[in-house]
């Protein structure tokens, strides 16, 4: 008799977010547990990038269900010049 995870019956979700940090610099990444990463990030602990760049705080994030299509659209977000990315930002306000 096998022991079901319940953690295995909920679908995970992706998330690819953009933090501003306290130098105003802009960095995208992805995630699966939001809230987490950015308390990482602002322990020192969540991006080589951010670890001296603390605190950041999150601008925008966007919710996959899958891995795939979430670090495709990190990449595309990553590749955005900064004034696309604050109109990104922006979008949601």
């Amino acid at each position: 008799m096998s022991v079901k995870n319940p953690k295995e019956d909920k679908p995970q979700k992706h998330f690819v977010y953009i933090v501003e940090c306290s130098d105003k610099s802009l960095y995208t990444g992805w995630t699966t547990h939001l809230e987490e990463r950015i308390k990482a990030h602002n322990s020192g602990k969540g991006a080589k990038y951010t670890k001296y760049r603390a605190p950041v705080i999150l601008r925008y994030f966007e919710e996959f269900s899958d891995k795939g299509t979430a670090l495709s659209r990190e990449c595309e977000i990553k590749k955005m010049t900064r004034e696309n990315k604050i109109k990104l930002i922006n979008t949601v306000k």
